[in-house]
């Protein structure tokens, strides 16, 4: 729907850039959109086409003969103002995405590129970045498309009413949905996972698609830091998270190293869109980008699927029960930090920017000072909603107190995400994890 949004308000005077992870699905939207939109259109994959291709971009001073050359050497016929090209993976050939300047002020065809480290340094180097490109991020499935996908569309249908209409299920429903929620989160949102799952062939052969991902990601890192620090550290995302700390540190996970030198690093990690970024909320209030603290942040992966498979890398799959733990919600309680990371997954996909906050408080029962913990924060109304999220049904949110108690009048609502049935009580909504995607 973004897509056919660009296409109608744009007609052509604007290139549409999709960016988001390897694997993520890119290419095939891209596709399956232009076969359905447009007469014809043309894909050029810049991790494989020809080299005569590429040289076209080196000269567009005559678009008319570029144009027939194109069509010559690829054998597929473009109609002006009724064909679309798809410049895919163009983050290979920068000179191509610089002369979508030009290819748009011509006119005579739509343009979509797909990418993933769109931004890093080798990729814009020497080029002229075009104004002429309008960007979304497309993100791994979510839990409603997931529904779609194993054939319970109309099981979201009800979640979105109950939530909709401050209904709770009842805990037979609740149950049912948690089932299936838990089979997303270890399924995940990887199309090529959810399609080898939809196949029938098992956990095991999706966690082996997973790994091969993960190793994509991994493979990627290495070339953009030969030293191997952006892969150290993307490998340490669960681990870090399992220790429960207020942030990311950067030198329990590299020895010596400092966070002031490796920004550029940490930047790079972000383009990837493999993870999802938390920055502190230093003055938690609406505008959270003008208060945060970017050098105390927290890391999730884009994809809880692949969370839950990089935490277990070090292991063969047949040694570890953590697929049959999860689905049958029998894990320890110390695996919360994946229930964490679903949430910001979840978030980040309907369009939020994430931030979290940790401050110290005497509490009403202590005159000691206590650290507390607010793990997301979103705005609404010209207000904030602090969250807090459980992974159990464990109802306790001393946080969401003190944080109450600290800022009473910049609070429009308050949230704890856990594993039971919605209810309400006081200014509390008890949400169900998997309404998350709906604040």
């Amino acid at each position: 729907s973004r897509i056919e949004e660009w296409k109608a308000k744009s007609n052509g005077k604007t290139a549409l850039l999709v960016e988001g992870a390897r694997r993520v699905g890119k290419s095939t939207i891209a596709e399956e959109f232009a076969r359905n939109n447009y007469q014809s259109y043309l894909l050029i994959d810049f991790t494989k086409v020809r080299k005569d291709v590429i040289d076209l971009f080196d000269d567009l001073s005559d678009l008319h003969y570029f144009f027939l050359t194109l069509q010559s050497l690829t054998g597929t016929k473009l109609t002006p103002g009724k064909s679309c090209i798809i410049f895919d993976e163009v983050q290979f050939c920068p000179k191509a995405r610089q002369a979508i300047k030009h290819l748009v002020s011509d006119g005579r065809f739509h343009y979509i590129e797909t990418g993933s480290l769109i931004s890093i340094k080798k990729n814009i180097c020497n080029i002229l970045i075009p104004s002429e490109e309008r960007r979304i991020e497309m993100h791994p499935m979510d839990f409603e498309e997931f529904l779609w996908a194993i054939g319970k569309e109309p099981t979201f249908d009800l979640i979105r009413y109950s939530y909709e209409h401050q209904k709770s299920l009842g805990d037979a429903v609740n149950r049912d949905m948690m089932r299936l929620f838990r089979l997303y989160m270890l399924v995940g949102g990887m199309p090529q996972a959810i399609d080898e799952y939809l196949n029938g062939y098992g956990f095991e052969a999706v966690d082996y698609v997973k790994r091969d991902i993960l190793n994509l990601y991994i493979d990627d890192f290495k070339k953009i830091d030969d030293k191997g620090r952006a892969a150290t550290i993307f490998s340490s995302i669960p681990a870090e998270l399992a220790r429960n700390t207020m942030r990311f540190r950067v030198g329990s996970v590299i020895e010596n190293a400092r966070l002031s030198r490796m920004e550029e690093i940490f930047a790079d990690i972000n383009e990837s869109r493999t993870v999802n970024f938390a920055y502190h909320a230093n003055d938690p209030n609406v505008g959270f980008a003008l208060h945060a603290g970017y050098d105390a942040f927290k890391m999730y992966l884009a994809d809880t699927g692949l969370f839950i498979t990089l935490a277990f890398m070090d292991r063969d799959f047949t040694e570890n029960l953590i697929y049959e733990k999860l689905l049958t919600d029998k894990h320890p309680a110390d695996m919360g930090y994946i229930y964490e990371n679903m949430v910001a997954q979840m978030l980040r996909s309907n369009g939020h920017s994430l931030y979290y906050h940790t401050f110290k408080e005497r509490s009403s029962d202590s005159n000691e000072p206590r650290a507390y913990e607010i793990d997301f924060l979103i705005s609404r109304h010209g207000k904030i909603c602090p969250i807090e999220v459980k992974s159990s049904g464990y109802k306790s949110h001393k946080s969401l107190d003190e944080f109450q108690r600290k800022y009473p009048s910049r609070i429009q609502q308050r949230y704890l995400i856990y594993t039971k049935d919605l209810r309400k009580e006081h200014d509390i909504i008890y949400l169900p994890i998997y309404m998350t995607e709906l604040l």
